[in-house]
C-alpha cells in the first residue's frame, strides 16, 4: 500500500533522515519508534506532504506521492495528524470536524463518519459547540484525530499522538486507536511511548540518528533484549 525507499531528508547541512526505507501493507498498524530527534517525524512528514525530501521515493498504491501536490493527499485517502495537533483553536469542535470532510471522497459519508467520531470520542459529542482552543490537550488531540477520520482515509498517519498528555488521557487515546485499528484502517504511528504502541502494532521500525536500525513483527521486537533496554526500560509486561 505504502512504500518508502531510500528516503533522505536534510535541513541545511543537517541530515535528519538518511536512506530510510519502510513498507506498509493494507490493514496493518506500523509503528516507527525512536528517541526524540531520531528522524521519525521527518519520515512521517515527508509521507504526509509536509516536508520535501532531498532524495528517495514514496509510493502509495502504485503512484508516486512526490509527484502529488500536498493538498491532493487527502483526496488520495491519506490523513495526517501532525505533532502539535494542528486544529483551528478559534473554531468549535463541530466546525473543526466538519472541515475534515472537505475532500470529495468524504462528502457522501460526512454524517455517518461524524457519528462514528462521536461514538469513538463521546467527549467531543458532549462538547461539540465548545471552542476547540479552550479544551484540554487530550481533548484537542481527540479533535485532531477525529478531523482526520472525517476525511474518510484509507491510511492514517499519526505523529506523536500521546506527546504532552496526562497518563490517563494517553490510555484514552490508545484505547481509541485500538478501536480504529480493529475497524481495519491502515495506521502508521510515530511515537515515543514504545510500550503502549507495541501493544497495538503489527510491525515496527526502529530509528536511530536518522537511520532504520531494526525492524520486524511487533511480537519479535518486544522480546528483543536490546530493544527492551533501549526503548522500554526493561522487560515488557506480558498481556493478560
Amino acid at each position: 500500500m505504502l512504500e518508502v525507499e531510500n528516503l533522505t531528508v536534510t535541513y541545511g547541512k543537517h541530515v535528519a533522515l538518511d536512506g530510510a526505507s519502510i513498507k506498509v501493507e493494507a490493514g496493518q498498524m506500523v509503528a516507527i519508534l525512536g528517541a526524540n530527534g531520531a528522524g521519525k517525524s521527518s519520515l512521517l512528514g515527508a509521507v504526509g506532504g509536509r516536508i520535501a525530501p532531498t532524495s528517495g521515493a514514496i509510493t502509495y498504491k502504485g503512484k508516486s506521492l512526490l509527484d502529488m501536490p500536498a493538498h491532493r493527499l487527502a483526496d488520495a485517502g491519506i490523513a495526517l495528524v501532525p505533532e502539535g495537533r494542528g486544529i483551528f483553536p478559534a473554531l468549535s469542535v463541530a466546525e473543526n470536524l466538519k472541515l475534515g470532510a472537505i475532500p470529495e471522497r468524504a462528502r457522501d459519508k460526512a454524517e455517518s463518519n461524524l457519528a462514528e467520531v462521536y461514538a469513538l470520542f463521546p467527549k467531543l459529542a458532549e462538547r461539540q459547540n465548545q471552542i476547540a482552543g479552550t479544551m484540554s490537550g487530550g481533548e484537542q488531540q481527540m479533535v485532531a484525530i477525529g478531523r482526520a477520520l472525517m476525511s474518510n482515509p484509507d491510511i492514517l498517519l499519526l505523529d506523536e499522538p500521546s506527546l504532552g498528555l496526562a497518563p490517563i488521557v494517553v490510555k484514552e487515546v490508545f484505547a481509541a486507536l485500538a478501536r480504529i485499528r480493529a475497524n481495519g484502517l491502515t495506521i502508521v504511528i510515530v511515537e515515543q511511548n514504545a510500550r503502549a504502541t507495541l501493544a497495538l502494532a503489527d510491525y515496527v521500525y526502529l530509528v536511530e540518528v536518522g537511520r532504520i536500525t531494526g525492524s520486524g513483527p511487533a511480537e519479535e521486537i518486544k522480546s528483543n533484549p536490546s530493544v527492551e533496554r533501549a526503548f522500554l526500560g526493561g522487560a515488557v509486561a506480558k498481556p493478560n
